[in-house]
């Protein structure tokens, strides 16, 4: 009758064991999943820009929140993101564009939405002169 008890305790302190790693081990990973959600918000984005009269492209950094003037356009990014679907992550950014050349809506953007790295044509920028890409977020 004693070794019964024995075994019952010993039953119960290993059900304790493994409750204890199933939970470090649940928590380590949420911990993990919020770093890497920490990660893939970027402070800057990368992009091409093409200009379609001297079939010239040029690369610019800019950083998330401010503007940066490149000939007659103003570009301002507010968010870039990376997926962490994928081997292949999708880069997100979201764009707004003005071109100085309009001076009768200064304040309207000739661009104002989410740009896509794989697929620039879900969204496309169309400007007679200029085209942006969208290359990394970082």
């Amino acid at each position: 009758m004693n070794l019964k008890k024995n075994t019952n305790l010993g039953k119960i302190n290993f059900f304790k064991i493994l409750l204890f790693v199933f939970l470090t081990s649940f928590f380590s990973f949420i911990s993990n999943a919020v770093e890497k959600s920490k990660v893939l918000d970027g402070d800057f984005v990368e992009v091409k820009i093409l200009d379609k009269v001297s079939s010239k492209s040029n690369q610019l950094t800019i950083k998330i929140g401010e503007e940066k003037k490149y000939k007659n356009l103003i570009i301002k990014f507010l968010k870039c993101k990376n997926s962490e679907f994928d081997d292949n992550p999708e880069i997100t950014a979201y764009l707004q564009v003005r071109d100085l050349t309009q001076k009768e809506n200064d304040k309207v953007f000739v661009f104002n939405d989410w740009t896509f790295a794989s697929s620039p044509s879900i969204s496309p920028f169309d400007h007679p002169v200029y085209d942006i890409w969208l290359i990394k977020c970082y």
